[in-house]
């Protein structure tokens, strides 16, 4: 059973990082030897950080357990994840921090080269990540190889789980495993196409997911509930409060305002707004560092659901 008075409301485990931004006029960039770009800059954040990030500056009690290096770039991860405010439980991996290199357009669209470092035998020991998922309200798992050892745990502690499959195509057999035994998958609609309605029919009807969000950039996002029909539910895209300037970490906003709806009792559909309100808002500031708070997220999500209505 669930603790009533848990210590975290969201435990995030795995996917912190670097990622170094370089900022191109359009995609795909021209193939030259060198092509000339504005500064070249480093941010700590990866989809863990970023989630970790997103729901603290949302009010919510977090806490994040990774494997990092010790290494510089380790040491960037530990300092932002200090200033936002999140206990950060880091394990050292001996093939250190993960780093990502973005190129990032003018109008904020990015293509990202991922560096995945770790060494397929990682694993978290049961005594390190054990108590911790006894005092929490809830556990978002990032598709790292080590995260998914941890599913045996959390299926017997009855802790709910949720998992971002970022661009899974639905063939991959890596985000498998995440998208059948977590109870609430985000993915992006982009790796599917115009198979992403089947991917999602099939989430719901062969794992143990109660809700599936596709998130698709300025189309929106949408959503299909196991006993909500076959049809998934359209919700709009927010319109950002300032021009967008980069969407890296857009997502990872999204599971966030979502995940605040959630824990604050709101049904799937405003917390599908409440998403897409925080994934706009993140897309204002370079380096997923637009982190929207409580008051601006349900002060922006009352605005816009007075004008607009779910077509679905």
């Amino acid at each position: 059973m669930i603790q009533q008075h848990a210590e975290y409301d969201v435990l995030v485990v795995g996917g912190s990082g670097v990622d170094t931004i370089v900022r191109v006029d359009s995609l795909p960039v021209p193939l030259a030897d060198s092509v000339h770009v504005g500064p070249i800059e480093e941010w700590p954040g990866h989809t863990g950080g970023n989630v970790a990030l997103g729901a603290r500056a949302l009010g919510l009690k977090v806490a994040l357990l990774d494997c990092i290096g010790d290494d510089w770039t380790g040491a960037q991860v530990r300092e932002r994840l200090a200033k936002g405010d999140v206990e950060f439980a880091p394990l050292i991996s001996p093939a250190g921090t993960r780093r990502a290199v973005n190129l990032v357009d003018a109008s904020g669209r990015r293509m990202s080269f991922y560096d995945a470092r770790d060494s397929a035998d990682l694993r978290m020991p049961r005594d390190f990540y054990l108590p911790r998922l006894r005092r929490t309200r809830h556990i978002h798992l990032s598709i790292m190889n080590f995260a998914r050892f941890l599913y045996d745990d959390i299926e017997h502690l009855g802790v709910p789980v949720s998992t971002d499959l970022h661009d899974w195509d639905g063939l991959a057999d890596h985000h498998r495993e995440f998208a059948l035994r977590s109870d609430l998958v985000f993915l992006s609609a982009a790796g599917a196409g115009e198979g992403i309605t089947a991917l999602m029919r099939e989430i719901l009807h062969e794992g143990r997911a109660e809700t599936v969000v596709a998130t698709a950039g300025a189309d929106g996002s949408y959503l299909l509930t196991r006993d909500g029909g076959s049809t998934p539910h359209h919700i709009p895209a927010a319109v950002p409060p300032a021009p967008a300037v980069d969407s890296n970490g857009a997502g990872d906003a999204f599971v966030c305002g979502f995940l605040y709806g959630r824990l604050t009792g709101r049904d799937v559909l405003e917390c599908a707004r409440l998403g897409a309100v925080a994934g706009a808002f993140a897309c204002t500031a370079p380096g997923s560092t637009a982190l929207i708070a409580p008051e601006a997220l349900l002060t922006a999500d009352q605005i816009r659901s007075s004008g607009t209505h779910d077509p679905a």
